[in-house]
This record gives C-alpha cells, sequence and structure tokens, in this order.
C-alpha cells in the first residue's frame, strides 16, 4: 500500500463569494440543467479557463511545435461538440458555460428525450440505466464526444429500455380554452368581493358602541 496523499481539488471557485449578478447567474443555470450543486458549474468553468488559456497561449508562439500543439487542442474540442470543424483558437476563446453543459451526458439523454426531466436524466445515469458506446456510464457530468452522441442508449436489461414504461411516459395536461379560461378569471373576482364583504362585517361588528 502507497503512502497516504492529500487530494486536491481540480477545480477553482469564485474569487469573491458575494457577487449578486454571479449568484443569480449559477442560481438560473443549475435550474436549467438540473445540476446537483453550484461547484459543478466551477468545475466546467475551470476546464473553460484551462482551454482558453492553452488558446492564448498557442497565440503568442510560433514554430512547428506551436501548431502542433493548436492543432490538438481544436481537434479535440472538436470531438468533443464544443467547436465546429475549421473554427480557430478565436472560437475557444469565445466559449461558454453553457456551451460545455449542453454537452454534459445528462443534457443529451434529456434532449434526446429519453427522459422527461433533467433531474429524472441524471437519477437515470446515477442509477447505471444509460450505456455510452456500449459501456454503462454513472456520471451526469461525463462530457461527451460527438461520435458518442448517436450511441447513447438505455441497458437491454433495464426495464427502461422499453419506451411504454410508466416512468417514460409524459402526462399532458388538458388545453385549457378561453372559456375556461374567463370562469376562472370570474370565480377569483366574486371570491375577491365575497372575502371583502365579510372583512366588512367583521370591523362592523367590532366597533365599539356609542
Amino acid at each position: 500500500m502507497g503512502a497516504p496523499r492529500k487530494l486536491r481539488r481540480k477545480f477553482s471557485g469564485p474569487g469573491h463569494p458575494w457577487q449578486k449578478a454571479r449568484i443569480d447567474e449559477e442560481k438560473a443555470l443549475k435550474k436549467e440543467y438540473g445540476l446537483k450543486n453550484k461547484s459543478e458549474i466551477w468545475k466546467h468553468n475551470s476546464k473553460l479557463k484551462n482551454f482558453a488559456k492553452q488558446a492564448k497561449r498557442l497565440v503568442a508562439l510560433q514554430g512547428e511545435q506551436a501548431e502542433k500543439e493548436k492543432k490538438q487542442l481544436l481537434e479535440r474540442l472538436q470531438k468533443l461538440g464544443l467547436i465546429s470543424a475549421g473554427a480557430d483558437t478565436e472560437a475557444v476563446l469565445s466559449l461558454t458555460i453553457k456551451d460545455i453543459l449542453e454537452r454534459r451526458l445528462q443534457t443529451i439523454v434529456y434532449r434526446k428525450g429519453l427522459a422527461n426531466s433533467m433531474r429524472q436524466a441524471r437519477q437515470y445515469i446515477s442509477h447505471a440505466h444509460i450505456l455510452v458506446g456500449g459501456k454503462q456510464i454513472k456520471a451526469p457530468g461525463y462530457i461527451v464526444k460527438t461520435e458518442e452522441e448517436p450511441t447513447i442508449t438505455f441497458v437491454e436489461a433495464s426495464a427502461l429500455s422499453n419506451p411504454e414504461h410508466p416512468e417514460r411516459q409524459i402526462e399532458k395536461k388538458p388545453e385549457e380554452t378561453e372559456e375556461k379560461a374567463e370562469d376562472k378569471k370570474t370565480k377569483k373576482v366574486k371570491k375577491k368581493k365575497r372575502t371583502k364583504k365579510a372583512f366588512k362585517k367583521s370591523a362592523k361588528k367590532q366597533e365599539p358602541r356609542k
């Protein structure tokens, strides 16, 4: 058994803890993409910063080695579906947090219609119901390669592989007609009027007699 070592975080958090604009943005992203906590956003932000750092360094360099590293970086990001074919380092610098969140396995499972919500997609992945390229992936934050995207499916032995499974059915709410909407509005107005009348009566009763 080897010597124990201190496990260090592989991402950096925000520089300042109390920034309202950043906190509101993170809250919206967490809700939209069904994330467990904000550290998932920080992990992906750290990846983006690392890509941008590499791109900036390679832009300033010249020579055969620099061109080779630039080509490798662009090919890697193209395989991950973060940039399009033929893109340059400018495209790397313009990447946003949403670009990488859209490539998460959790997001793609939901976008492909295999789950009814982001939270359900996360649950399917965590419970080992999803295959990617014939392999079980249990990490919702796994970044899917473009070549792997068509291979995403349910495990054959899973009950969820059946499209008729109750958990895969979307309950559609009946469309509300204009007449029903108008009736609801009328009922709300009448209820408010009754409440006001009852309040006035109780106020009169409580008034002291002269």
